[in-house]
This record gives C-alpha cells, structure tokens and sequence, in this order.
C-alpha cells in the first residue's frame, strides 16, 4: 500500500477575529483531513521553512497577509521555486492578488461594485452619500474609511481603492469548493455583518455567483463569492475570495457541514492526482 499524502495545513489558531473563532473551523476540518491524509498544522510564518517534507501545503484561516506581507510574499516564491504544491493554487486572480481585479471587473462591466483607483477617475463613480476608501492590500476591514466627494482628492492614490458607500439591503456569501456550490449565508442586519444565517439562493443568484469562479479559473481550492443586494434587488459583488476565505461552518447544519468536508476532502485529492 502507497503511504498516504502528507498534508502541511496553513493556519494562525489564535487571530483574533472579530464575532467568530477560526480555530473551532480549522480544528473541525482537520479532524476530517486526518481521515485520509498524514497531516500537520503550522502557523503562516512557519510555513515557508516547513514545507519541503509534505507532499501539498494547504493554507486555510492564516489570517489577513496584510500583517506579513514580506513573509507571505517569500513563501510564494519559494513553493513556486521548488515546485510545491499549494492548495488554493497561487495563481488565483481574486483577493490571493490584491484588489486589483475590482477594477478589472469594473471595467469590464461586469456586476460589482463601481471601483476606482485614480483621481482622474472619480466622475466615473455613481453619485453617494459618501464613499468607501480601502487599502488594496487589505482585509477585514482593515484601513477602511468612509469619506465625502470632496475629500477624496487626497486620499494616497495608488495604494487605495475608492468606491461608493452602497446602501444595501443585506449581504450574502457563496461558498465553493473548485465549481461545485455548497451552500449561502446572508447577514439580514447590514449593522451585524457576522451575525449569519442559511440562504436559499435563487437559479440568478447562482448564476451571478458562478460566473465569477468562472472568471477566476481556478481547477482546484474554496472560494466565497460575497455579493451585496443593493436597492434595486440586483446583485453586486463585494469580494472574491480565493487565499483563505472563512466558511462559517458553524452558521450550517450539521448535515451541511458534513457534506463540505467531504467536498474538500475530494477536491485535494483530485488535486494531488493532477
């Protein structure tokens, strides 16, 4: 019998996350990977040094990258150096690269939130109460400031996004495992964006989901779509998560929970297969 895949499972147990423990996801999921893999568990910054001795590294909740840049940056180029496999694969083009991929989306016309990243560009922008000014690098909200139009002509261009503040009715995630759909939650209290609930997404609101992990071709690896339902009831993307995307695991029943780990089991099996 061949040895089993030995899995280096990427994950900082102890971020402080605000409203929800990424620890209880990660030791949940890792129980069900010891299933069918030899595995160990390492933090983000251990993980370039580690990762030699194991066949595929996965990297879960490692927390935002914002915070290690330069460490995050090294482990990249050294697996790409040594041809390591990593579980999502590095070339995904969502938030694993930056936001640049707002202002892609955003020129290309497809349905998201309007982004800009120029002065020059500002007018391009729909008229709003105020607009939401982030750091390209950033996660969890970090660095994010709401501003008027008139203050928005020096805000540090280059290094910054700008879009306007959506006054939307609720947000709702979609959860993928490589293309295969596995469940939604929504916040129905945009003021209590953690506070989660299951959603029954429509045949539209897959169909607006899907066609960005289309766009983003990635064979192998969990993906969340986070969408808001502006006024108007259409849909718009917020975020395309393909690095370390939380799950909420602990917002789903059980059922459901089941059938992810399943699903994640199978695609990292296909994905050392490949």
């Amino acid at each position: 019998m061949s040895p089993r895949p030995r899995l280096l499972y990427v994950s900082d147990l102890a971020y402080p996350a605000r409203g929800r423990r990424y620890c209880d996801e990660d030791i949940h999921l890792t129980a069900r990977l010891r299933e069918s893999f030899d595995l160990a568990l390492c933090h983000p910054l251990d993980a370039a040094a580690l990762m030699d001795g194991f066949d595929a590294v996965v990297v879960r909740n490692s927390g935002p990258v914002i915070g290690y840049q330069k460490e995050y940056e090294a482990f990249r180029e050294r697996a790409r150096a040594r041809g390591t496999r990593v579980y999502n694969p590095l070339h995904g083009r969502g938030d694993m690269a930056g936001k640049q991929y707002l202002l892609d989306l955003t020129a290309a016309g497809h349905p998201v939130i309007p982004t800009v990243d120029r002065p020059e560009d500002l007018h391009l922008l729909p008229e709003a109460p105020s607009y939401a000014v982030k750091p390209k690098a950033g996660a969890d909200s970090i660095g994010l400031r709401f501003l008027p139009y008139e203050e928005l002509d020096a805000v540090g261009y280059g290094e910054v996004l700008v879009q306007p503040r959506v006054d939307f009715r609720y947000e709702v995630s979609f959860y993928f495992v490589d293309d295969l759909f596995q469940y939604a939650l929504y916040a129905p209290d945009p003021e209590r964006r953690w506070v989660l609930e299951p959603y029954e997404p429509t045949a539209d609101d897959l169909a607006f989901a899907r066609r960005f992990i289309e766009w983003n071709t990635l064979d192998h690896g969990i993906q969340r779509v986070d969408a808001c339902r502006a006024p108007g009831g259409e849909l718009l993307l917020v975020e395309l998560e393909d690095l370390n995307p939380y799950l909420s695991l602990d917002r789903v029943p059980e059922e459901t929970r089941e059938r992810f780990a399943r699903a994640f089991v199978d695609s990292l099996r296909r994905f050392l297969e490949a």
